[in-house]
């Protein structure tokens, strides 16, 4: 039987026991009734700001702004990453994946605990060209996430990059550190200017985007280690994915903040799980990479041609069997339940304002309120995602992927 590190012990019961004393002590709306108003204040003293930026307005300058916020956005990277695993750089791409799952979750979270306005609108002219724009437009404001994971994930990606240039070569490290400069710039800029953002959530997110990249670049080669070569790696990830869950805040409002959390929570979730079953065979170092004879470019489009209809094909086949599996487990063990949007059979079953407010199921007083039943949908949204990233990782070198690697010499037994 596979012991249990005491490490793991320590983190799962230490994330419990805060949920516990926040829940008992109302930490969340203590924070933000002494948080709130202060940044509230910043947002509506920062309008006049936001309108002189406003002054620049020009077509060129909305689709420029706007397209730069669809390069950075979440869905983006969504779909990005997993072109990343099937290219060979399994370590660039799962340390990508992890970090903006942190950076999500993270940023939701503070978002939801202050709950602090967006600008006013109007006065402010607000551009939202694209849907997932006007998505990210009903969330709060502090900080800006699109600020925040630019910084993270291009620092990172400078980061790697350097670690793997032994010559150590000053003038690209400058001249990347400038371009990242300038692409934070730009996008901090774009959300001003787009009406989405005020200043101080801006700077809030940059502050945050550091703290947390310093934070990432200290412990990510200890987390690497672990998906790939730990002990009870999936049972592990399995609890916290739990926890955190339960752990993220209630908002003042409903917002998608939840939503977006739990997808990227299951994406994780299959990405570890994915790699710690097959790192040998798929993921290590000597697996061949884009632009070299091992892995040429017409194979990767072929990888590509071939994945993603793949994991399309598993994420709707995970949404149904978690819709027909979830509910008769959850019943089976007398759990009441509802649906918010997945199951319109369940759709009517809490109908009070209450249900309203109670809409995001991952927080942990509704375990110890009165509430009536719980939204099913976070565990289907969970599940859906998880294995769509499993198909990633796993399911899709299986199928189609593992003849250039043999080609290249690397065997199954390896």
């Amino acid at each position: 039987m596979e012991t249990i590190p005491a490490w793991q012990v320590v983190l799962l019961s230490s994330i419990a026991t805060w949920l516990v004393v926040s829940s008992v002590l109302n930490v969340t709306q203590k924070l933000r009734s002494s948080i709130q108003p202060w940044i509230a204040h910043k947002v509506s003293s920062g309008t006049p700001f936001i309108l002189q930026i406003q002054k620049l307005q020009h077509k060129f300058l909305d689709s420029l702004f706007s397209f730069l916020s669809c390069v950075v956005s979440v869905p983006f990277y969504t779909g990005f990453l997993p072109l990343l695993f099937w290219s060979g750089h399994g370590k660039l791409a799962r340390q990508m994946t992890l970090l903006m799952a942190f950076c999500d979750y993270m940023g939701n979270c503070v978002k939801d605990v202050v709950s602090a306005p967006r600008p006013n609108s109007p006065p402010a002219r607000r551009v939202t060209a694209t849907k997932d724009e006007k998505e990210n437009a009903l969330e709060y404001g502090l900080p800006s996430s699109h600020t925040l994971n630019t910084v993270c994930l291009s620092g990172y990606l400078l980061y790697y990059i350097l670690s793997r240039n032994q010559s150590g070569d000053i003038p690209v490290a400058l001249v990347g550190f400038a371009m990242i400069c300038l692409i934070v710039g730009l996008i901090g800029f774009g959300r001003i200017y787009l009406g989405m953002h005020s200043l101080i959530d801006v700077i809030g997110g940059l502050v945050m985007g550091l703290m947390i990249l310093a934070f990432w670049l200290t412990i990510h080669e200890y987390v690497d280690c672990f998906i790939v070569s730990g002990q009870n790696v999936t049972s592990f990830w399995a609890a916290l994915s739990f926890l955190l869950l339960f752990a993220y805040p209630t908002p003042e409002l409903p917002t998608p903040s939840f939503e977006y959390h739990t997808a990227f929570n299951g994406v994780t979730f299959g990405i570890v799980s994915g790699i710690q079953q097959t790192y040998h065979l798929f993921h290590h170092e000597n697996v061949p990479r884009i632009f070299t004879p091992e892995l040429a470019v017409h194979t990767f489009l072929g990888r590509v041609l071939v994945g993603i209809p793949a994991i399309l094909l598993v994420k709707f086949c995970s949404k149904v069997l978690a819709k027909w599996i979830l509910p008769v487990t959850m019943n089976a063990m007398g759990i009441p339940i509802r649906s918010s949007n997945y199951i319109p059979a369940l759709n009517g079953s809490n109908t009070d304002k209450k249900s309203d407010k109670s809409k995001q199921s991952g927080h942990l007083q509704k375990l110890f309120s009165r509430q009536d039943s719980f939204d099913v949908d976070t565990g289907i949204r969970f599940l859906q995602y998880a294995g769509l990233a499993w198909a990633v990782v796993d399911l899709c070198f299986h199928c189609s992927f593992s003849q250039p690697n043999r080609r290249a010499g690397i065997s199954v037994a390896e």
